[in-house]
């Protein structure tokens, strides 16, 4: 496949990069700034701001997936929205399909209600980001592009690639001991896994 990952040198885009890369995929990476030491040498890199809907067209046009695994920093999540909506809108005018890494706020809680609303996981420190990825989902639904968002477990981290990973529908995965988490490397698995064999859920979420 030909995969082009925007925000490909973020925890996420990094990960998903190797593994593309370890499936034997043509990768194209998004970056916003000079090429990292970390990408591959054989992965094409191309500067663009995400928010460039022409660009984004003509890069997502000879691909056969996209992935949107952009990630605001500090003090600028209120620009996930617009992120969001200008890569839908060249998703949806290069009739490519979107595959974007959200985050956990949006599923539902094992004791009910949104993660969002459960301080076991999400903390003070991060309802701000946590409420970005809300406002992400939000943009996704009316649109008519084809899209699916990727909700990891509440604590998503770098860590070790084990190959196993559990898929959730729109609920939190928990362990057995109440926990949520899932490496950026085994979500990576889950989100080619997604991209080779592609299943009808909009929006499923991946934990251990």
């Amino acid at each position: 496949m030909k995969i082009t990952v925007v925000g490909a040198a973020g925890m996420a885009g990094s990960r998903i990069v190797a593994e593309a890369r370890r499936r034997g995929h043509h990768v194209t990476a998004v970056l916003p700034g000079p090429r990292p030491d970390t990408l591959p040498p054989e992965v094409t890199d191309v500067r663009g701001d995400a928010t460039d809907v022409e660009l984004m067209t003509k890069l997502f046009d000879d691909a056969d997936a996209v992935v949107g695994a952009t990630r605001p920093a500090p003090g600028a999540e209120h620009t996930v929205t617009a992120v969001t909506a200008a890569l839908l809108d060249a998703s949806a005018a290069a009739k490519t399909r979107i595959l974007f890494i959200g985050g956990s706020a949006p599923l539902l809680a094992p004791g009910g209600g949104l993660v969002f609303d459960a301080p076991e996981y999400v903390p003070p420190a991060w309802r701000t980001i946590a409420a970005a990825s809300i406002a992400q989902l939000a943009a996704c639904r009316p649109h008519t592009a084809d899209w699916t968002y990727v909700s990891p477990a509440a604590l998503f981290e770098p860590g070790v690639r084990t190959g196993q990973y559990r898929r959730g529908g729109t609920s939190l995965v928990v362990a057995p001991d109440g926990t949520s988490r899932i490496s950026a490397e085994d979500l990576a698995v889950a989100v080619l896994d997604e991209l080779e064999q592609p299943a009808e859920e909009r929006h499923f979420s991946v934990g251990y």
